[in-house]
């Protein structure tokens, strides 16, 4: 009882947080906020297989929202943000990172672009104080109103192959013509076809009313709503990365093979040198998949050995996918042996197992172009 009274206390809650105790969900301390793991006592396969099948539904109220508007708005993101946004058309979304001036990552985010000088951008909630902090302290000199609208929004997520059919249906949202990572805003509400999973799907940002009222029009209609559990495993299936495991203030875009995020023809960046000499003469470490003959499963923190036994790396994530039934996981390894179809052993525990390095991506990703 004390431990439970002390997440209450410590832990932020979601728009949501009475719905997921209503449907019985087992909560779980996630990036500062009190977030639900699953909903159903056998486990995370049945979240997880009914947003490869069929539709599943999210809480991402957690996540961050910042708004830059003004007449250097533009220019601004361009200065903080590794990817490249000139002259994008209004609706266009884009993924990248904030890069402190040595590389490292601040944060990975996704930039909308609302409006001719309106931009939102999401980030993840475990950073939104620390990335908060540092766009303020990277804006001087820039003609924005720069606003930090977390507290105002919340957030939901309908991923699957059935996504498209339930928010016309169910939502009475236009969306068929929308395709991947665009956006439309509809007065205060902002609906993107983007997702975390490697299915189709689409989020909604809204007020915290409006969220909770789509929350039950979807549950109502036997949408499956879905934990944090099965989120992870759904995005790790894919390749894509987590802030804090994939990426982080010592893990660079480059060395998480993330450099087609990274627009280097651009004229200037934050960590833009740093970054383009890690490329040129490549980073120490790279981030591999690998995947295991044995049924082990490597967790994150776990040691990566050479085929001779010498430490060469760290498990970053690692399951026994549940689309697939292989013992995978993503690490960060010495570069000199990040070739697919390089032998390396995984330290699980007292034994050892052998793999071999792998994609990434352990599934295929299922996006509407």
């Amino acid at each position: 009882m004390a431990i439970r009274q002390e997440l209450e206390k410590k832990s932020k809650r979601t728009c949501l947080y009475d719905k997921h105790v209503s449907l019985g969900a087992t909560m779980v301390e996630f990036g500062g906020f009190d977030m639900p793991l699953l909903y159903q006592s056998g486990g995370i396969a049945p979240e997880h297989f009914a947003v490869r099948e069929h539709v599943g539904l999210f809480d991402v109220s957690h996540m961050g929202e910042v708004t830059v508007r003004g007449n250097d708005a533009e220019r601004y993101v361009q200065h903080i943000f590794t990817n490249d946004i000139a002259d994008a058309p209004v609706g266009k979304i884009f993924y990248g990172m904030m890069c402190y001036e040595d590389g490292g990552t601040v944060d990975d985010l996704l930039v909308y672009k609302l409006g001719e000088n309106d931009f939102f951008l999401v980030i993840n909630a475990a950073n939104i104080d620390k990335d908060w902090a540092w766009m303020q302290e990277h804006a001087d000199g820039f003609d924005i109103d720069l606003q930090n609208r977390s507290n105002f929004y919340g957030q939901i997520a309908l991923q699957g192959p059935e996504a498209e059919h339930v928010m016309e249906t169910v939502l009475a949202i236009p969306c068929r013509e929308m395709v991947f990572y665009t956006c439309v805003r509809l007065g205060e509400v902002i609906v993107s076809r983007t997702g975390y999973t490697g299915e189709d799907g689409f989020e909604l940002y809204g007020s915290h009313d409006y969220i909770r009222d789509c929350w039950d029009k979807l549950i109502a209609a036997g949408v499956q709503a879905c934990g944090l559990g099965c989120r992870d495993t759904l995005r790790f299936e894919v390749g894509l990365p987590l802030y804090g495991d994939e990426l982080s203030r010592e893990i660079t875009p480059i060395m998480a093979g993330l450099g087609m995020f990274v627009k280097f023809d651009k004229s200037e960046f934050i960590g833009r040198e740093a970054l383009l000499k890690q490329k040129t003469e490549g980073p120490a470490k790279r981030l591999v998949g690998i995947e295991l003959s044995d049924k082990a499963i490597p967790r994150h923190g776990y040691t990566v050995l050479s085929k001779e036994g010498d430490p060469i790396g760290e498990v970053t994530t690692g399951y026994h996918t549940l689309s697939t039934d292989k013992s995978v996981c993503m690490a960060l390894v010495d570069s000199q042996y990040a070739a697919l179809g390089t032998e390396v052993q995984i330290q699980i525990r007292k034994k050892v197992f052998p793999g071999v390095v792998v994609k990434k991506r352990f599934y295929d990703k299922h996006y509407k172009k």
